[in-house]
């Protein structure tokens, strides 16, 4: 491809490591967020700090925008190049640099596998908690940008709580260290825990140092099936009032339910309203005790059977079938589109009755599922992207459902962030001298707007 601006790159980091296809670019114009797309006009795939540094400086010069992006998996279209440019591609910094089992911690590089994290601590005994559904794919540079959540996150906390240290580049090229490995620094402004959410605006990152506690010695994993999925959602609270914190407290509605049975076929009842996927770990003694506060407060609550796996077999394809809601729905019609709100844990009925009502009067198929422990639903509207009447039915069915959440005291997203496709909605959420706090803090990092452009706000801070 004859383009200057390529063969620059090219020149600085090496022809194999610079996408330029027409191909290759359309690869990289989308995220795992539906009806967004913008094609960038070079892609380089950096695989060191060197690289990182030499890419920035000369984007500094040229006055090019820059993406970060790791596996493509966000679902607010946070790695999409609105403005063209260059993405920045982290994926082949991927080295897990050191495990320090005597300081409990682990230093990797951004473009890890989640997953990958977790199989070299657990060998030597440790953990790391936080487990995004999509942490298989997803990597860990892309966690902290959108600070990530998981299946754990009730009891364990999310990306943003295990973070130590970051080596971070900034838009010139410039690189800056923020934290110690110390489990108490308090020197200065907390930059680090700052920069966790802050969706790729901000700065790259090229080292992260993560905090590791030890791995819980045993678990119980149970299922609690429902006729009127308000009666799960109450068990939520109920459990959670009964000063218990499962590891684990996970909801299903009979939508999603169905399409992950015909899916991953182990057993799910097809004719229940809701589910629960709970999950206890920790001392044996403390799980015994939990275990039988959390089957009081489901039968309590209507439960229809409550099921303790059998083994851990059992328990690992309860979890799977959990993990596979998203691929399961997604197979049903053409575009799947996968929304966050978060409300305290107490409003959660009256947020699944908001979500059902808005599915029948717009008349789409909804279907939930989420962490209802820590009040992160995910309502999955399944629909088809060609039939823009009904499209336009979707819109106006998630500004209802986005206006709940915030009149209930809860947030437009709980982990996705707020990227392209939620930018419209947070000024309603936070108001507009937030916003104006927010724009001003990304200018003093990135005068001309040129980092991770078009995210966040509706007019990026220029």
């Amino acid at each position: 491809m004859n383009n200057p601006m390529v063969q620059k790159l090219e020149e600085l980091v090496g022809k194999g490591k610079v996408l330029s296809s027409e191909a290759e670019l359309l690869c990289y114009s989308y995220d795992s967020t539906p009806l967004v797309s913008h094609k960038p006009d070079a892609v380089v795939r950096v695989a060191s700090e060197e690289d990182l540094g030499l890419v920035l400086e000369f984007a500094a010069r040229e006055g090019l925008p820059v993406t970060p992006r790791g596996s493509g998996t966000g679902l607010s279209g946070g790695s999409v190049p609105v403005k063209a440019g260059i993405v920045l591609l982290t994926t082949g910094m991927d080295r897990i640099i050191d495990v320090d089992e005597n300081d409990l911690s682990v230093v990797v590089e951004p473009g890890v596998i989640t997953a990958n994290i977790h199989s070299a601590v657990e060998a030597k005994g440790l953990f790391y908690p936080p487990d995004p559904g999509s942490m298989k794919i997803s990597t860990i540079g892309g966690n902290v940008a959108e600070n990530a959540g998981g299946l754990r996150g009730l009891k364990y906390g999310i990306t943003g709580d295990y973070l130590l240290s970051l080596d971070t580049y900034l838009i010139d090229g410039s690189r800056v260290s923020y934290g110690t490995k110390c489990v108490k620094d308090v020197a200065g402004y907390n930059l680090t825990k700052f920069m966790a959410g802050t969706e790729g605006t901000i700065g790259i990152f090229s080292k992260i140092s993560l905090k590791l506690i030890p791995k819980p010695q045993t678990k119980k994993t149970f299922l609690a099936l429902y006729d009127d999925i308000i009666d799960a959602a109450r068990t939520v609270s109920a459990i959670i009032s009964r000063k218990v914190i499962p590891s684990t407290l996970e909801l299903m509605d009979s939508v999603t339910i169905e399409c992950v049975e015909d899916h991953v076929k182990i057993g799910l009842p097809r004719d229940v309203d809701a589910l629960l996927l709970i999950e206890t770990d920790g001392h044996p003694e403390v799980v015994r005790e939990e275990a039988a506060v959390i089957e009081e407060a489901c039968l309590a609550n209507k439960a229809r059977t409550l099921r303790v796996a059998k083994d851990l077999k059992e328990s690992e394809e309860l979890f799977t079938a959990r993990r596979n809601a998203l691929s399961s729905l997604a197979r049903v019609k053409p575009t799947t589109i996968l929304e966050d709100v978060t409300v305290p844990r107490p409003a959660i009925p009256e947020m699944m009755a908001t979500i059902r009502e808005a599915a029948q009067k717009y008349a789409i198929t909804i279907g939930t599922f989420g962490h209802a422990g820590d009040g992160n639903l995910h309502p999955t509207c399944l629909t088809d992207e060609r039939n823009k009447e009904e499209i336009h039915r979707v819109e106006e069915a998630y500004e209802v459902i986005f206006a709940k959440a915030i009149s209930l005291g809860g947030t437009i997203s709980g982990e996705h962030g707020t990227g392209i496709t939620k930018a419209k909605y947070l000024p309603k959420m936070v108001g507009p001298k937030a916003i104006e706090v927010m724009q001003r803090i990304k200018k003093a990092f990135d005068p001309q707007g040129r980092l991770n452009p078009g995210k966040i706000f509706l007019k990026n801070a220029e």
